[in-house]
């Protein structure tokens, strides 16, 4: 579900994280997705956002970390908020601010990343996804890229 800013600072609690995710695209209009190690789904690369810590700062460092991709703030476009339950934290819900991104480098899957693969509207069909991924970023994906 998409919620409202409002809506979002509520739902913040002890059976819940927030994230900044990236749907990224890269030069051939494919999008990345990530699995990390000891997981099976693939989902968004991204990262849980501190307190206090604006959300596209926090998809900064974590893109740097975890694919070697450096980014300016600027160039992420908000695309919504968005609530799934979580792929790897049983008993979980993740509560995404997700922003489009394009790049034209390579990426290096590091840190906590074990797999990272290029997909387009065909490609991931036969792969396991994260809540999120399947419900809401994949829809974005197919309807706007």
């Amino acid at each position: 579900m998409q919620i409202s800013r409002n809506a979002w600072d509520a739902l913040q609690s002890g059976d819940s994280f927030a994230i900044a995710a990236a749907l990224l695209i890269g030069s051939n209009g494919k999008t990345l997705l990530v699995r990390k190690r000891g997981t099976t789904a693939f989902m968004q690369p991204g990262g849980k956002i501190e307190p206090g810590e604006p959300a596209a700062t926090a998809l900064a460092l974590a893109l740097d970390e975890e694919l070697g991709i450096q980014i300016d703030t600027a160039q992420a476009q908000f695309l919504g908020m968005f609530s799934a339950t979580a792929a790897n934290e049983p008993g979980f819900d993740v509560h995404c601010e997700l922003f489009r991104v394009v790049i034209n480098g390579p990426v290096h899957a590091a840190a906590e990343i074990e797999e990272a693969v290029w997909v387009d509207s065909h490609s991931y069909v036969q792969m396991q996804l994260a809540p999120l991924t399947q419900d809401h970023v994949m829809p974005i994906y197919l309807n706007r890229c």
